[in-house]
């Protein structure tokens, strides 16, 4: 019996459009950026495997509480934080939000301060002999090394606290706002000025958009390095705050305390650093894709 071969065509045409499609999938994951794609699973199932790993560690006592509390030790002292059964009776929430508005405040002022610094010493050889040395003397120092000077200079209010995590903003910021415009191309600089663009129009038109990448992603380093330099800030005489909580806590070996103040502040900065992101997709949609 002879097959019908339209009949074999049309039974084939399903798999055969399934294949190709399979196929162009594959080629398109060969082209395009390196590593590009979602990681929220990856991502979910990694924290999963921790914490799995954190409960067997310490159902099975391979580490001591004192060490390391159990997840449920944890997630209690979370929940007695949030009713302010903490030292000094502050509620987590007040903590979380005298700690925000620190580092805010303090990355706000380098945001408005360092971006035209590392812009004019781009664009400046004058700014950048006037700037550089000074920035690159005081990156490489940890903040706790001039916390004393500043405590001297400004006393213990919040000034001194805020200032501390803006020095320590300010400088990773500058440094990637230089390099953004240090990386523009010299022929968009040429073709404006060939139009008859000013100085200040081929930096408002040429090189800040050109720079932008770079200067957000200073900013999210920067906001990085204020976390960071947050539980140094409120060693200055602090009342209140993540940092403060913390540090209070490991005098009284409070580790559940400790420990659930860490995974706070991890939060708090990688929402912020989400957000961040997703301005980066909004301001600069063609990055990766030029």
């Amino acid at each position: 019996m002879q097959s019908d071969p339209a009949a074999s065509a049309q039974a084939h045409a399903p798999a055969s459009a399934a294949s190709l499609a399979r196929k162009r999938k594959k080629a398109a994951r060969n082209y395009g950026v390196l590593g590009q794609g979602s990681t929220w699973a990856i991502s979910s199932i990694t924290i999963l495997a921790l914490l799995a790993l954190w409960w067997l560690a310490t159902s099975l006592n391979w580490i001591k509480p004192l060490f390391l509390p159990t997840p449920r030790a944890t997630f209690d002292a979370f929940v007695s934080a949030l009713q302010g059964n903490t030292q000094g009776d502050t509620p987590l929430a007040q903590h979380v939000l005298i700690s925000i508005t620190r580092v805010m405040s303090a990355f706000v002022l380098a945001v408005l301060t360092a971006v035209p610094v590392g812009i004019a010493m781009g664009t400046s050889r004058i700014a950048r002999g006037i700037a550089d040395p000074i920035i690159e003397f005081y990156r490489p120092l940890p903040p706790l090394a001039y916390l004393p000077l500043i405590v001297i200079w400004l006393g213990i209010d919040e000034s001194a606290k805020v200032t501390l995590i803006y020095l320590a903003c300010f400088a990773p910021l500058a440094m990637a706002s230089k390099a953004g415009v240090r990386s523009v191309a010299v022929e968009q600089i040429n073709a404006a000025r060939s139009l008859g663009a000013s100085n200040w129009q081929v930096i408002r038109l040429v090189v800040l958009p050109a720079a932008l990448p770079e200067i957000l992603t200073g900013m999210r380093i920067a906001i990085g390095f204020g976390w960071t330099t947050l539980v140094a800030a409120e060693m200055v005489a602090a009342t209140a705050g993540i940092g403060q909580m913390v540090l209070n806590a490991s005098n009284f070996l409070r580790t559940d305390v400790v420990i659930m103040g860490i995974a706070v502040i991890g939060v708090l900065a990688y929402g912020i650093d989400v957000l961040m992101r997703k301005l980066e997709l909004r301001l600069i949609p063609w990055k990766g894709k030029m």
